[in-house]
């Protein structure tokens, strides 16, 4: 799959300026359970992101709205950026509350890739 980013705003009509981020269950890693990919806005500089932590959770969430509604929790892994060279984890806890809305918690190590002055 090749983004092409710059069509992005001609097809999300009401939010011209975000991302995509398709998902899947077919993982490299057996021990992940969801493989994503985060296509960027032609807006932010970049064209695909190799770990994306908020989207990663939101899959968390995604997983007990839309997979499975009987859980009332679940941690797992979701895996990106193999496609463009990177080996990405997130580990995601997400867990239905009392008011049965889902609070959902990201973690991973991160590497510092390098610096950036804004003036």
């Amino acid at each position: 799959m090749k983004p092409n980013n710059e069509l992005f705003p001609d097809v999300l009509l009401e939010m011209p300026k975000a991302s995509m981020h398709p998902i899947g269950f077919q993982t490299y890693d057996q021990s992940a359970l969801m493989h994503a990919r985060h296509f960027s806005s032609p807006y932010s500089g970049t064209i695909e992101d190799a770990v994306t932590g908020t989207a990663s959770g939101v899959m968390g969430a995604y997983y007990l709205t839309y997979i499975d509604q009987q859980l009332s929790s679940i941690e797992c892994v979701v895996e990106q950026g193999q496609e463009i060279g990177k080996d990405g984890r997130v580990f995601v806890r997400a867990v239905r509350n009392e008011l049965q809305s889902i609070d959902v918690y990201i973690s991973g190590t991160a590497v510092y890739v390098g610096q950036l002055e804004i003036d």
